[in-house]
């Protein structure tokens, strides 16, 4: 992982390749670019005005100092409105920074920011936005585009010296190992990451991180009477895995169970998606991604909360055993579900790994999914989609969302929409009519869970990117995966 330090002399005088300057939309007055600007003899504003550079989040200018200060190369990053946005925009920031310093052969940079605020949380956003800038996903890659960059240090600037600094680094390494790990799940090849595959990874990273593991196959799930997920897994030649990490420590003050959809490929079954629907369908396990990479680092930071992390993982295969139109299946808890769509599937292995985890008694459930277009439908690419039956989890989970700089918008359940899950011939089916159909979908979850206080967070569209930006490469992003490990953070205290 990249060198990170945290820096407290003139980042004027640091002997690096490129210091990059993070400022706010139309703020090029503050005193480090005006300390620039006079020793350039005027050559920021000037190439600013030229370059029409304002700050706007995303905008960045680079130039040679000729000399002038220490830094080889000056690198502009625009932040937005950073002083209303700062820990995000700054996140974002941050990561261009990185990029650009290794696009331009950099062994070492250095990053300076003001009017972000000069806390530790600041730093930390910084510090998270540098690391994962850095990320890239080419183990598949050859000759020339497999070259690694020459990036191997960053220095941070802050605008004055913090109390916590050390710790705010930590932590936001944590973070992003967490984040790392799970995009490596989801850019992994489908022909490759197997539900085996997926938890032998899983419990390499468990057993390093002091958590148990319990991996469960057919036969014992079968025992179980998990009925919906051994149906959607009768279909593929790949035997399913179910997952289950535990981190208990002795102090633990609240139970957490997370749940996150495994489907590491969905064909759709026998209803079956377009070519350009299964396209980018080895990202439909981004949900288990991100609780099994989130509960290890729970694990590694010894916090005082006891985490269970269940992922059922398997393929949606077409075959002459696939579940069929029409079937009748069985969950754990005992209720029957009609098929009426085999593409529908992420809720049926959800329903049954929620029964699993209620038999845990936690405190709070929460579920992590690509489960639906329709919620890319309405929130677009960017958005997860957030339900709840129980509003101070939802606030909680939210407001760690807000700091993780990962955008979720609350949904509602409406119970007339449950309506539409209403079967003939079992106790309910599992899709509902086109419209509202993460609504359904959320709704035939939480018919599983009862009264324990409970989160879904559907995040189909932002589980993977086609664009970089900032700190996001393109491919699977590891959303979720830090909201996660915020949220359980704030449950330690």
């Amino acid at each position: 992982m990249l060198d990170l330090t945290v820096g407290h002399g003139d980042p004027l005088t640091e002997p690096v390749e490129l210091l990059a300057v993070i400022c706010g939309d139309g703020d090029l007055d503050q005193p480090l670019l005006k300390q620039l600007d006079d020793r350039l003899e005027g050559l920021v504003r000037r190439a600013a005005a030229e370059e029409r550079f304002r700050g706007k989040l995303g905008q960045t200018l680079s130039f040679h100092t000729r000399g002038a200060v220490s830094p080889r190369r000056l690198l502009l990053v625009g932040a937005g409105a950073i002083a209303r946005e700062g820990e995000r925009n700054l996140r974002v920031a941050a990561g261009s920074a990185v990029r650009a310093a290794a696009a331009s052969g950099a062994t070492r940079a250095s990053i300076a920011w003001c009017n972000a605020g000069g806390g530790a949380a600041a730093l930390e956003a910084a510090a998270e936005g540098a690391l994962l800038g850095t990320y890239r996903f080419d183990k598949y890659l050859t000759g020339e585009r497999a070259q690694h960059s020459n990036l191997s240090g960053v220095t941070l600037h802050a605008p004055a010296a913090l109390e916590g600094a050390e710790q705010a680094v930590a932590r936001a390494r944590s973070t992003a190992r967490a984040v790392a790990r799970a995009r490596d799940l989801v850019n992994e090849p489908a022909g490759y990451l197997t539900p085996s595959r997926i938890a032998a990874s899983a419990e390499s990273w468990a057993r390093g991180a002091g958590l148990t593991t319990e991996i469960r196959g057919r036969a014992e799930c079968a025992a179980l009477g998990m009925g919906l997920f051994l149906g959607v897994a009768q279909g593929s030649d790949e035997e399913p895995r179910f997952i289950h990490l535990s981190w208990k420590p002795t102090n633990a003050r609240r139970r957490v169970v997370l749940i996150g959809k495994g489907v590491t490929f969905d064909s759709g079954g026998l209803s079956l998606k377009t070519n350009e629907g299964m396209l980018d369908m080895k990202t439909d396990m981004a949900g288990a991604a991100a609780v099994l990479a989130a509960t290890v680092a729970a694990g590694e930071e010894k916090l005082p909360i006891e985490v269970h992390a269940l992922a059922a993982c398997t393929e949606n295969m077409p075959s002459g055993r696939s579940y069929k139109l029409g079937d009748v299946l069985r969950s754990m808890d005992g209720r029957t579900v009609e098929i009426n769509n085999t593409d529908a599937e992420g809720r049926l292995t959800l329903a049954d790994a929620i029964t699993f985890g209620l038999r845990l008694q936690p405190d709070a459930l929460l579920d992590f999914a690509t489960l639906t277009g329709a919620c890319m439908v309405a929130l677009g690419p960017h958005i997860a989609g957030l339900m709840s039956n129980d509003d101070a989890l939802a606030g909680e989970f939210l407001a760690a969302a807000e700091t993780a700089g990962e955008e979720m918008w609350r949904l509602p359940l409406p119970p007339r929409l449950a309506e539409q899950l209403k079967s003939e011939i079992a106790d309910m089916r599992n899709t509902g009519e086109r419209w509202g159909g993460a609504l359904t979908a959320g709704l035939f979850l939480k018919e599983f869970v009862g009264a324990t206080p409970w989160v879904h967070v559907d995040i189909a569209g932002p589980s993977s990117t086609s664009k970089e930006f900032g700190h996001l490469g393109k491919g699977g992003t590891g959303f979720a995966a830090s909201s996660i490990l915020r949220y359980l953070r704030r449950n330690s205290v």
